[in-house]
């Protein structure tokens, strides 16, 4: 190769074509593939390979995308959403999250990861899908599909940490990382150092080539709360201008971030009511309320919600954030910024997501810790509020699947993620005893992966039948009531908790009032409003108050 100056080495192969294979070797030997490679079908060892990026007849040239507020988000893994876990299979399923009520797909991370199973945040290779998915081309006709059906596609892309097998950018471009700031996953990414521009720039077009190059409605963030960017403009707002200023002109183009900071300032909106940064941001605090709701627990990150779940869940149901300031007593210091101005869908609401279920010991799914009535209530609070609802694959029919941690690391490291894996959880009482943290999977065994497999069958029979039916009625409502009066609405809602009821009521786009009112005790309770008693709550029971809607969900009969 030759110097091209400012660090950069190229070199012309002028019968390179599609297909061909190409390796970069350091001054040591070492062969490493190109670090924007586009497909590398050998693993992350191996070597890259050339794609046409204007090879596929795209035929979705009339697709737009949808506006924010239309969204009903579905996040899937590839990999164990269907039996031969690949992009092609995936494709098939697709009309029936369509015909349900799901309005966008959620991909978790494709970035090239070691091995032939992982989360996929373990990505090396940014710009390279997973083979073991098959190929670009493969992932271009996903979408496309996607798109016929009027289903979004958002991304799950991982710009905080690089995985800890495969990346050889330590080896030739140490700039990109400073070793002075640790992040949980080894030196932080040097977004504001002195060769950042080439760093910031990397991981920018990595951005604008999903949307542009695969036609992705959007992106959703890892973990931004782990990226130490001291920059006068944040490393995600550069990413949001870019994509404003680029596909974003042409159609709808979403950015997600998961921050577990609660920054509500990335949320902040205009005078025309359009995002400064990011569209909307994954609601941790609606999530950890309610699960305390459902089930009760009160370890690790629950603590913070046990003493008043209801008041807590009230409050992120109609602000957003329960924590906008408050200290935190498991972090020992205030958590959160004010989020009340901001509309509904500047949050994503979930009860189940690929980390509250696979981060825990043995995958459970909350069917398996909470009771029917309980999450009936649940359900109807997050698809019938102004918040953007996510469900997490299969929850739409209760499946039965655990969802573990998995992956498929060499030797060595493997066995290392094994024992920090059962280690994580000593401080469990549950997994106190050694024998019992023996019952964790082992996330490197090929079976741990083929149990989290979705079993598609479970749809047609009971309860997962039953469950089916609820959350394709309730989004139903969701989209004849609620959606048309979403777009315009401005700020959050005002909430009341009364014993075991809790009251909640929005101002929408249109200047009518939403109101939900839901009991979370054992027995019958009134909603009173004003002095005088509107109407009396069963047992789990929710109801919706709407312009021209009053829809009462009774809990199943024992």
């Amino acid at each position: 190769m030759q110097r091209a100056g400012g660090g950069w080495h190229e070199r012309v192969v002028p019968d390179a074509r599609d297909g061909t294979r190409y390796s970069f070797v350091l001054p040591g030997g070492l062969a490493v593939p190109d670090p924007a490679s586009r497909s590398n079908p050998d693993d992350v060892h191996g070597a890259s390979v050339v794609v046409d990026p204007a090879a596929h007849d795209w035929r979705d040239a009339g697709w737009r995308g949808r506006p924010w507020h239309e969204a009903v988000v579905y996040e899937l893994h590839v990999g164990t959403f269907t039996e031969a876990g690949s992009f092609a299979a995936a494709l098939e399923r697709l009309p029936e999250l369509a015909a349900l009520g799901v309005t966008a797909i959620e991909l978790m991370p494709l970035a090239d990861f070691p091995g032939r199973r992982g989360w996929g945040y373990d990505g090396v290779l940014p710009f390279a899908p997973d083979a073991s998915y098959g190929t670009p081309e493969d992932l271009k006709r996903l979408v496309e599909a996607a798109h016929g059906l009027k289903l979004m596609v958002l991304l799950d892309v991982v710009y905080n940490h690089f995985g800890p097998e495969g990346n050889y950018l330590h080896a030739y471009a140490g700039e990109f990382f400073d070793t002075a700031r640790r992040t949980p996953w080894g030196a932080a990414i040097a977004f504001d150092g002195p060769h950042s521009r080439t760093v910031r720039d990397f991981f920018v077009h990595n951005a604008l080539y999903w949307v542009e190059e695969f036609g992705m409605d959007g992106l959703r963030l890892d973990a931004v709360h782990a990226i130490d960017d001291r920059s006068p403009q944040h490393i995600c707002g550069e990413i949001a201008q870019a994509l404003r200023a680029g596909p974003g002109r042409q159609r709808h183009v979403h950015l997600v971030l998961e921050n577990d900071a609660n920054i509500a300032r990335f949320l902040e909106r205009d005078a025309a009511l359009q995002p400064v940064c990011a569209t909307a941001q994954w609601n941790d605090d609606w999530h950890h309320a309610a699960h305390v709701l459902a089930s009760g627990e009160r370890d690790g990150y629950y603590a913070d919600y046990a003493d008043a779940p209801l008041v807590h869940f009230a409050r992120a149901l109609a602000e957003g954030f329960a924590y906008q300031g408050e200290r935190s007593a498991l972090r020992g210091a205030p958590r959160g910024e004010p989020s009340a101005q901001l509309p509904g869908c500047a949050f994503i609401a979930f009860l189940q997501n690929h980390d509250q279920v696979g981060n825990r010991a043995l995958g459970e799914r909350l069917d398996a810790l909470a009771l029917a009535p309980r999450l009936q209530a649940l359900y109807a609070c997050l698809l019938l509020s102004p918040q953007v609802p996510l469900l997490f694959m299969g929850e739409e029919f209760a499946a039965a699947t655990p969802f573990l941690y998995f992956c498929d690391f060499g030797p060595e490291l493997a066995a290392s993620v094994a024992r920090g894996r059962r280690d994580e959880f000593k401080r469990f009482a549950a997994f106190a005893d050694a024998a019992k943290r023996e019952r964790i999977p082992d996330p490197n065994a090929e079976a741990t992966l083929h149990v989290c497999t979705l079993r598609w069958d479970e749809r047609t029979q009971s309860p997962h039948a039953e469950r089916l039916v609820l959350i394709g009625g309730l989004l139903a409502l969701r989209s004849q009531w609620l959606v048309p009066r979403l777009a315009a609405m401005r700020h959050g809602g005002r909430w009341r908790v009364d014993g075991d009821v809790l009251d909640v009521r929005w101002t929408l786009g249109d200047g009518s009032t939403w109101s939900l009112a839901a009991n979370f005790g054992a027995t019958t309770a009134p909603l009173v409003r004003d002095g005088q008693t509107v109407f009396a709550l069963r047992a789990d029971e929710t109801r919706l108050l709407g312009d021209g809607v009053h829809v009462g969900l009774e809990p199943p009969h024992a």
